[in-house]
């Protein structure tokens, strides 16, 4: 008999712990291996327009960088609200990890995600919330201040006194609402500036230079235009160029899309409102991660904003807002 009680003629004995050993290292490595990648919805108000690419490219940087699989999937417009409800349902019932949502409506949008909460899928708002709002963060542009600063921008523009018009989103849409008050906070400020005409462009571009071209015709003496997004932007700008009035009609304008940038380069948009919608996707993605991993996440992030005008455009913390794919705009 050898040491440890094996017997020479009990091979099978002496090996039987060793074969033991390795099914349960083998075990543990497959387990390791087979650990379950989380699936998170990303559910914008649209696929439209560049903003929302930028977004995008945020929240697949994330979910690469966290190991998380990343659906993007949105209504096709912003007004498309029962569009938005259809896929959040849809996803609820599929049972995802998590979603990181930008609600085209402050109430609609509230029953399917209590629903995912009561489910236990982790749900965190990014660029509009809900009211009331349950999700545990909201990751968003401060877009009252954003939006104050946008009046202030126009104040100063047409100094101080004058004929302006508001051209916002959508009715209803929380960011629409909270850069209304902001713009109309800012301008409250000012005896000389009369708000002469508020119209919606439900974020088309077509409607908003519908809307634009009915302002200035009922407006002749117009001094300026704020529009609160891109789609509004271009619409106001395509009609202030369309009638000559480039730089004479001031134009203030959230985002910074290519042709918004174009646009103020040529002097028909003479501010930017800018947001950082690609840290915006990026933060949404990762709160939704360290949500899954138990962490305590914060009840609000705000993203930033900044002013941009041609005095600064050049600027390198400009330039990399403008350009976060490093394209310079020298």
């Amino acid at each position: 008999m050898l040491k440890g009680g094996c017997r020479l003629n009990g091979k099978k004995r002496c090996l039987l712990p060793l074969l033991l050993a390795g099914v349960l290292f083998s075990c543990t490595v497959t387990f390791s291996a087979a650990k379950k990648i989380p699936t998170i919805l990303v559910c914008p108000k649209t696929l439209d327009n560049s903003f929302w690419g930028n977004v995008r490219a945020g929240a697949m940087t994330a979910g690469k960088e966290y190991g998380a699989s990343v659906i993007w999937k949105g209504p096709t417009v912003e007004t498309d609200i029962a569009g938005q409800l259809a896929i959040m349902e849809d996803f609820v019932n599929k049972r995802v990890d998590a979603i990181a949502l930008a609600a085209t409506d402050v109430k609609a949008l509230y029953a399917p995600v209590k629903k995912a909460l009561n489910a236990k899928i982790p749900v965190v708002s990014f660029d509009s919330g809900l009211d009331p709002d349950p999700t545990l963060c909201l990751i968003a542009t401060d877009n009252y201040k954003g939006a104050f600063e946008a009046g202030e921008a126009l104040a100063r523009l047409i100094g101080q006194k004058g004929k302006i018009a508001c051209i916002p989103l959508i009715s209803g849409a929380s960011t629409s609402i909270l850069r209304e008050k902001g713009f109309n906070a800012a301008i409250a400020r000012y005896p000389g500036i009369r708000l002469v005409a508020v119209q919606y462009s439900e974020s088309d571009v077509a409607k908003g230079m519908a809307v634009a071209e009915n302002i200035l015709t009922a407006n002749p003496d117009l001094d300026g235009i704020f529009a609160a997004n891109e789609p509004g932007a271009m619409g106001a700008a395509q009609a202030v160029k369309a009638r000559g009035l480039s730089g004479k009609v001031k134009l203030v304008a959230f985002d910074a899309s290519p042709m918004e940038i174009e646009m103020l380069q040529n002097g028909t948009i003479q501010a930017l409102i800018v947001q950082n919608p690609y840290n915006m996707g990026y933060l949404a993605v990762k709160t939704c991660i360290e949500a899954l991993n138990g962490k305590k996440v914060p009840k609000r992030i705000d993203t930033g904003v900044a002013v941009v005008t041609m005095d600064n455009f050049y600027e390198p913390k400009i330039q990399q807002l403008l350009y976060p794919a490093g394209n310079s705009g020298k």
